[in-house]
């Protein structure tokens, strides 16, 4: 395959960056996107070029650092597919392909396509967790869940925090992130005793970094690599409404 990629190439925080044109004309059809970078990176620094800079890790769609848009869209054109499991056969032989950094207020650009998420992780860390003490691991039947509880939690945890949902979304918002992960904790019994709080301490915090608010336009579970469903947002205002009026929860 032949493919014309279209990269921004940023050298910096500071720097306005461009976009730059690439030809690779080696690319096989059951490369991964990585896979393709990785074949131009090859070129480039043979050539004494800078390499493009990009983010990966797992590269098996688990750990969400191939945060990139592809042709105008988080991680490409196949649904549910992380770009690290984006396959070049969804590409036509001739295809110009633009590849952008997550665009939002609250991921600023390290370097080319590398951006930075940290803000996931202080929101994270200003209440996604159970703090209280639990010993060893239990037995499995130990805790008793209903099963429609345990299964979306389950659902809600497949969260990577990869930022998708926040470079899909008009406004920049992380809400279905947010919502993610309050659902997870907050369907289990573990989760209960800080349920408020909880909510109360990532929401502020998710305001603080710089995320917009949801108009729900669902664009962000579209983009989604796991396909959190929508509804977890609403789960997140119904538990911010409690925490915030102590009116009584809903299941």
């Amino acid at each position: 395959m032949k493919l014309t990629l279209k990269i921004w190439r940023q050298d910096g925080p500071a720097d306005p960056g461009r976009m730059v044109g690439y030809q690779v004309d080696d690319a096989d059809a059951d490369m991964s996107f990585l896979e393709l970078l990785d074949v131009l990176n090859e070129k480039l620094i043979l050539s004494g070029d800078e390499p493009v800079a990009f983010d990966h890790d797992c590269r098996e769609g688990i750990c969400g650092s191939c945060s990139m848009v592809i042709n105008g869209e988080p991680h490409g054109p196949q649904k549910a597919t992380t770009a690290c499991q984006l396959h070049l056969r969804h590409f036509r032989d001739g295809e110009t392909i633009v590849v952008e950094p997550w665009r939002a207020a609250a991921f600023p650009v390290v370097k080319d396509l590398v951006v930075d998420r940290s803000a996931f992780d202080r929101v994270i860390a200003a209440g996604g967790y159970v703090s209280a003490p639990t010993g060893s691991a239990p037995d499995a039947h130990a805790t008793p869940v209903p099963r429609p509880q345990a299964e979306r939690a389950f659902t809600a945890a497949a969260c990577i925090g990869c930022g998708a949902c926040v470079a899909a979304c008009p406004n920049g918002s992380a809400s279905l992130f947010l919502g993610a992960k309050i659902t997870h904790l907050g369907e289990l019994p573990q989760g209960q005793p800080e349920r408020d709080d909880r909510v109360l301490r990532m929401v502020a915090q998710h305001d603080a970094e710089g995320f917009g608010g949801c108009t729900n336009t669902g664009a962000c579970t579209v983009s989604c690599p796991k396909e959190i469903p929508l509804d977890v947002i609403s789960q997140l205002n119904r538990d911010y409404l409690h925490a915030t009026t102590g009116g009584r929860r809903r299941a």
